[in-house]
Formats: C-alpha cells, structure tokens, sequence
C-alpha cells in the first residue's frame, strides 16, 4: 500500500490527479499488529473484504485516471501530429519558395556579373580611348609649343631684321606737315643740321639715301604729325649726330621744338620703354645710364660699366649689390611719392600703373 501511495503522490505532482479520500483512511492503518492477532476470523474476514474492496475501488479509479490519461495524451498525439503535419508543409513550402528565391538570387547575380563584365569592358576601353586622347592632346601640345617657339623665334628673326634694316635711320618727331613742300624732307633735315649742329651740316660725309614719312597715308584723326625717317649712309654718321642731339638736348627747327631718335622695330622700341624708368633712377643717381643698341641697359657702378640685356640679369645683379638695390628701392619710393602729390595737386600727367609696378619688381 505504501508504494501505491507513493506511486499515486508521483502521478499527482506530474499530471496534477486528485487522490479519493478512502486512500488516505486504510484498515491497516487503524489496527496495529496486536490487535490484528486478536481479531476473530470473521472479523479478520470482513476486513479482508473490505479492504479488497477498497483497493478495488481504486483501481477502478486508477483504471478511470489512467483512460482519461490516455485520452488526453492521444488527442494531444493527434494534435501534434496535425501540427506536425501542418508544420512539415508550411516548411516544404517555405523550401520551395527558398530554392525559387535561390535560382531568382542567382539569375539576378548571373547578369549582375555579366553587366559588371561588360562595364568593365567598356571602361578598359573608354581608358584605352582616354589614353589615345591624352596622347593626342600631348602631342598636340608640344606641337604648339613647337609653332609657338617657331613663331617667337621667327619674330625675333623679323625683329632683328628691322632693327639691322633701320639701324642707319634717324626718325625726326615733331616736324608739321607740309613743311616739306618747299624743300623736302632731305632738304628739312639739312636745315635741323644747319641750325642745331653747323659742325655737322658742314661734314660732307653724311649722306641722305632716303627721307619718307610714316605712315605713308596722313590720318584725319590724328592729332600730331606723322614722323619722317632719314636713312643714312652709315650707322657711324646716325651715331654722332644722335650723340650730338644728346648733348644739347634741345632741337629745334626754324624755333619749335623738335626730337631725333634712332629707328627701331616695334617690338625694340616697347623693350627700351622697359628700361626709361630704370634709367632714369639711375640718371638721378648719377650713374651715367644709357640704352644701348638696340635694348641693353649700361650704367657705371664703383667706376665699372655694367650692361644688361634682361631685367632677370639685372634682378641677379642687384641681389648681390645691397647698395645698387637701397639706392633703387629709395628712388623708387621717393619717385612714386612725388608722382601720387603731383595727381593729388593736378599737376603733370597721371602715371602708367603698369611701368610703376614694373620698376617697383625690380627690387
């Protein structure tokens, strides 16, 4: 009775199963062994049936529990079955709609990949275009930095061959039209001799080849004389009577004044410009500056003659020269003040910002 017991506490605690009462008051527990000895046998008899009935009647409950049980747990089979059954379909579905979504997935990567492959194609061969471009632009490049040098080259070639062509003319500035009409122009430059330089006049060497004025055409809208030019026999004649006109500084014909000047390309004549102001710093310094033929600088420093045919030369000799550069720097800085009083006071002319900067760059 007792393992039944602990049989039936077993099955309560796992299935929650309610014992009868009548399983907990047994006949055995309310004799003891003594009195069991005293009993009389139909006593012993009738406790035996009723006992047996008792154990009867819970088997029979057992049998009822066990039924219920057995129910329960086959309904519950049952539904686990469908649920499995359920389950088993949901998952074959869902691997079909996987392995659908696989060949989807790889058909998707196989053009992806083709795509990437054909991309990759047209950009190797959109770099190997760029490639025949940059060649292309390259050499077209040097082409024309080869014609641009040409030409430069070719300008200078032109340029020297004006100069080398004009180096024997004298251009006479300042002569009114029409004056020529009398004598002609060889005849006006005989006159500019005879009145500024008699020595000269009276030298039988200096021969006119040929007298014209440029341009050819007069021009309605310009407001002084054309120039006229006089070439010469020799650059050594053109030479001194240049020398000459420097030296009295002031031509005149017939009591206006006038200028004599060399004959030079104009691309030579816009290099000397470069180099006025520069001299004229050096003028005031009083180191005896002059434009050489046909655009080289030469001044006296320390009682030696220095010639330039660059400003670059001409920045690298004043960086190893602390005294050429403080006296440029002064008369530089001392010339623009005098130049911005003389705006601010109306007098002169305003001065040309680009020739300013260009001297202020030297030093």
């Amino acid at each position: 009775m007792p393992s039944n017991k602990r049989r039936n506490q077993g099955n309560k605690n796992k299935e929650d199963i309610v014992t009868s009462p009548n399983e907990q008051d047994t006949p055995s527990q309310d004799f003891e062994d003594d009195e069991m000895e005293e009993m009389q046998d139909t006593d012993f008899k009738k406790f035996m049936i009723r006992t047996f009935r008792n154990f009867q009647k819970q088997i029979i409950e057992q049998q009822k529990s066990l039924l219920d049980r057995i129910e329960n747990l086959s309904s519950e089979n049952e539904i686990l079955r469908r649920n499995q059954n359920e389950t088993q379909k949901l998952v074959e579905q869902e691997s079909v709609i996987v392995k659908r979504n696989q060949n989807e997935m790889k058909n998707s990567i196989d053009q992806m990949t083709n795509t990437l492959e054909s991309l990759k194609n047209r950009v190797s061969e959109a770099e190997e275009r760029m490639s025949d471009l940059e060649d292309r632009a390259q050499e077209n490049i040097q082409s024309n930095q080869r014609k641009e040098e040409e030409i430069r080259n070719l300008k200078n070639i032109v340029g020297n061959l004006q100069d080398t062509i004009k180096k024997p003319n004298i251009r006479v500035l300042g002569v009114p039209e029409g004056m020529e009409t009398e004598k002609g122009l060889e005849g006006l430059f005989s006159e500019i001799l005879a009145e500024n330089f008699p020595g000269l006049e009276k030298d039988r060497d200096i021969l006119v080849q040929e007298a014209h004025r440029t341009p050819s055409k007069p021009d309605q809208k310009r407001s002084s004389p054309r120039h006229f030019v006089i070439k010469l026999t020799t650059v050594k004649h053109k030479e001194k009577i240049l020398k000459c006109a420097r030296e009295k500084r002031q031509i005149t014909l017939r009591g206006s004044p006038i200028r004599l000047t060399a004959d030079f390309s104009s691309e030579t004549l816009q290099a000397r410009r470069e180099w006025r102001d520069i001299a004229q710093i050096l003028r005031e310094k009083k180191c005896h500056p002059r434009i050489l033929y046909p655009e080289k600088l030469s001044f006296v420093n320390k009682g030696e003659i220095k010639t330039f045919h660059s400003k670059q030369k001409l920045k690298e000799f004043i960086a190893t020269c602390p005294d050429c550069k403080r006296c440029l720097k002064m008369c530089c800085t001392q010339k623009h003040r005098n130049t911005v009083i003389n705006m601010k006071e109306g007098k002169g002319r305003k001065p040309h910002s680009k020739r300013l900067q260009e001297v202020q760059s030297i030093y």
